[in-house]
């Protein structure tokens, strides 16, 4: 599927940065400008971080005077974008000196000698102690330890639900879960007691990439009875095959399809499942309940693409149960994002001075607020500011405790993609969930290697 979108998208990254060399201020023109790429979501309404970033350009153009700084907006769906920005990376002629990019990215791209690493400008930046260890973490390589990203967020994942429709099927709030099969008995009570309102919502599918990855198969996969080995074994250094938490995970997808429990499986499996989600389901309170991200309430602020004044007052969230219910009764994952430079970016030096303006205390508090993201700095997380910029703060960094997160590895973006192939098999029904299984380790073996695989836990 990769190799299909760099020949088919090649055309169109040709054509894009044609388009804005054209403007007159990318980064030909060496030491005086910088081109700074980020992902613009597909829904129009979206414009938090061009805004932010259009503000911090302003900044930082008048404090250094002669300096230029052109935003690259590339608008895509997860996926597309990813293969978007490699492609960029791989040549001198269409690098950008800054690029924004998931953190389950780095450890790809730096296998693909994309990216530079940062400790020489890391080791002179004072600014640096202040960011979280797990943080840094997960912008360095496992291989030569290196640092090669500066982290821009983070976040927690569980349950948001709309309080007054549960109230209204009699089911009591606040409502935590005590396992899927809870969580499944009360989206069914759901559906019988409130017809025309979408019972909950799991994300599915390639087209979703890694929103179905991490919201949707990695909370379940972390909360099964085999979690210790549910994707990777860091011990082995092994991927995961041919587990029965895997094969769970699946039914549990299956199910929320087959039952009609979730989203219509042609919005479930098209590219603006989140958008639908939270700019209009459960702002309109047609969706009950919603697996998702600590970000979501940033939808129905002022300042989102969906101003809902009352949410805090519908919306309430809990927990992801483990399959069972066992010990530690809850799950999580966590990812981020961050800011790269490239190793071919032509002008490094000022793009490393951009990278610290954007991201030191006075900024990183503003763009946590305007995201409605989990801060990555300790002295922005214990900040007045941040912590009561959301009601749902507290309640997501408390998560942290039973977050899980994703293996930091180069062939991690092929295994996700396997991941959204077996469960969109199995949301359509073209295939049985050992079908999809077996498929998926085929996959991933042919990703990783025979070698670099392990049988999980049965």
């Amino acid at each position: 599927m990769r190799k299909k979108l760099f020949a088919a998208l090649a055309v169109t990254i040709a054509t894009t940065l044609s388009a804005t060399a054209c403007g007159g201020s990318g980064s030909s023109a060496g030491g005086d400008s910088i081109k700074v790429v980020y992902w613009q979501h597909l829904d129009q309404n979206d414009h938090k971080q061009q805004k932010f970033l259009a503000s911090m350009k302003t900044a930082f153009e008048k404090a250094h005077p002669g300096k230029k700084v052109q935003i690259v907006p590339v608008t895509a769906s997860e996926n597309d974008y990813y293969t978007k920005i490699q492609l960029m990376m791989r040549s001198p002629s269409t690098a950008p000196d800054l690029v924004y990019e998931d953190t389950a990215l780095i450890n790809s791209d730096i296998a693909s000698g994309y990216l530079k690493p940062l400790d020489d400008y890391v080791s002179k930046w004072s600014d640096w102690g202040k960011f979280a260890k797990a943080a840094k973490a997960a912008v360095s390589s496992p291989t030569d330890g290196k640092t090669y990203a500066v982290p821009d967020d983070t976040d927690t994942r569980g349950l948001w639900y709309n309080q007054k429709l549960l109230k209204k099927a009699g089911i009591k709030t606040p409502w935590q879960p005590k396992s899927w099969q809870d969580l499944l008995d009360t989206a069914r009570t759901l559906k019988k007691k409130l017809p025309g309102v979408i019972p909950m919502n799991l994300y599915t599918g390639q087209a979703g990439g890694e929103q179905s990855t991490m919201q949707g198969m990695e909370m379940l996969l972390y909360g099964t009875a085999g979690a210790g080995d549910s994707l990777y074994d860091a011990k082995k250094k092994k991927w995961i095959v041919g587990s029965q938490g895997f094969k769970d995970a699946l039914k549990f997808v299956h199910t929320v399809y087959d039952e009609d429990l979730g989203l219509d499986k042609s919005t479930a499996l098209g590219p603006n499942a989140g958008t639908e989600v939270g700019t209009k389901l459960l702002p309109k309170s047609k969706l009950a309940i919603n697996i998702d991200g600590s970000w979501m309430a940033n939808n129905w602020l002022k300042t989102g693409p969906s101003p809902w004044p009352d949410w805090s007052k519908t919306m309430k969230s809990a927990a992801m149960p483990t399959q069972n219910g066992q010990a530690p009764g809850k799950v999580s994952m966590s990812g981020g994002w961050a800011w790269s430079i490239p190793s071919k970016a032509k002008n490094p030096d000022l793009a490393w001075q951009f990278t610290k303006a954007i991201k030191n205390r006075e900024n990183s508090v503003k763009w946590n607020i305007i995201e409605s993201t989990t801060a990555v700095r300790t002295d922005v997380a214990a900040d007045p500011k941040y912590l009561g910029a959301t009601p749902t703060n507290k309640f997501f960094t408390d998560l942290v405790k039973y977050t899980h997160f994703r293996p930091a590895l180069p062939k991690y973006p092929q295994v996700s993609n396997a991941i959204t192939k077996a469960m969109e098999s199995v949301t359509t029904g073209q295939a049985s969930v050992g079908e999809a299984a077996k498929t998926y380790d085929q996959d991933v073996a042919t990703a990783v290697g025979p070698d670099a695989t392990a049988k999980g836990a049965r």
